[in-house]
């Protein structure tokens, strides 16, 4: 490699560097004066289950990982019951690449809402709710905003749709085991 052309590279990423920072402090101060939402992901699925038995599994921190396919391994950190303060840790991995998610739960409404706050390496919120439609019928809203450590609201945009698509996948994974399994273990 030519002697220049490694100094010029340096430089390069140096200016993109700063590019980035700067794009993710506008986008920032745009989110916190609310002249564009911050970056959520917002799902919803209607499932062929019971709003109690959609609970029952959708909140069972231990098969969570059955159904959250990036969710290697979670425990929890405080003793039961389970409940607003109650903290846990999950190992998360997506392409390869392994996290650790330390949680709180925030909102622990049974059957209705179950709300974290991410406090490790990406930090946010999660919530999901759900309602009855009819007796055999549920609606799963899901949001979830998740900040990476680095450019984190333009980070956030950008692994948007990457994670929204991966939600989108867990809910269909939450329905299909709803289904094959009548959630019977939970």
């Amino acid at each position: 490699m030519p002697d220049t052309l490694l100094p010029l590279l340096g430089a390069l990423l140096a200016a993109g560097l700063g590019v980035a920072a700067a794009l993710d402090r506008l986008l920032a101060a745009a989110v916190a004066r609310g002249r564009i939402r911050r970056p959520e992901i917002r799902l919803a699925l209607e499932v062929d289950a019971p709003l109690e038995r959609v609970w029952a599994l959708a909140s069972d921190i231990a098969r969570q990982p059955e159904w959250m396919h990036e969710m290697k391994r979670v425990e929890m950190l405080t003793p039961p019951p389970v409940g607003v303060g109650s903290r846990g840790r999950a190992t998360v991995r997506i392409f390869g690449i392994s996290t650790t998610d330390e949680v709180v739960i925030t909102r622990y409404e049974p059957p209705v809402a179950f709300g974290i706050r991410h406090e490790g390496r990406f930090t946010g919120e999660g919530l999901l709710e759900f309602r009855a439609i009819g007796a055999s019928r549920t609606r799963i809203d899901w949001m979830e905003f998740l900040r990476p450590p680095l450019f984190g609201t333009l980070g956030a945009y950008l692994q948007r749709p990457i994670l929204g698509a991966i939600f989108s996948a867990d809910l269909r994974s939450l329905a299909r085991l709803l289904r094959d399994d009548g959630g019977r273990r939970a």
